[in-house]
């Protein structure tokens, strides 16, 4: 039994894509998961009730992919789930048909990430048709990524 060699390619701590908030604890600029949708908070009240009701709160959030604005009401005690939203900043090599090449940490490739519409991906484009070395910001919810933002690469 000693003798068995276990190889693990590859190891998380399990996250999952997300994970349950009490509605009090949310705050404005947070996340938050409206519709089946990774949502950024961009305000919330919250309306204490009759004699015998729950205080409720109201949160108008925007969703981080598409942009719509969504609103949901839910009482403080009830749980909403949150998702893990993660930012990585990643090199960009090549534009190819509408989408990024981009290298990760490790030299790795990534050819999965659409060029986004408008303003942002315009900027990138004439950015990287400028010569310009870019980073660019890849946030990762939900199973879904976009990129948010670029900047140029700082000259080494």
């Amino acid at each position: 039994m000693a003798d068995e060699d276990h190889h693990f390619e590859t190891a998380d701590a399990g996250a999952a894509m997300t994970f349950p908030m009490q509605c009090s604890a949310l705050r404005k600029n947070g996340h938050v998961v409206i519709k089946g949708r990774p949502c950024k908070i961009v305000d919330m009240s919250t309306s204490k009730t009759g004699k015998h009701g729950h205080a409720k709160v109201h949160l108008v959030a925007i969703d981080i992919f598409t942009g719509k604005k969504l609103e949901d009401l839910s009482p403080s005690t009830h749980n909403m789930e949150v998702p893990n939203v993660q930012r990585t900043e990643y090199q960009l090599l090549d534009i190819d048909d509408g989408y990024l090449s981009l290298m990760t940490q490790d030299g790795d490739t990534k050819d999965d990430v659409k060029l986004p519409e408008g303003e942002l991906g315009e900027k990138i484009q004439a950015d990287f048709d400028e010569g310009k070395d870019l980073l660019v910001t890849i946030l990762t919810a939900m199973g879904e990524e976009a990129a948010v933002s670029q900047k140029e690469a700082p000259k080494s």
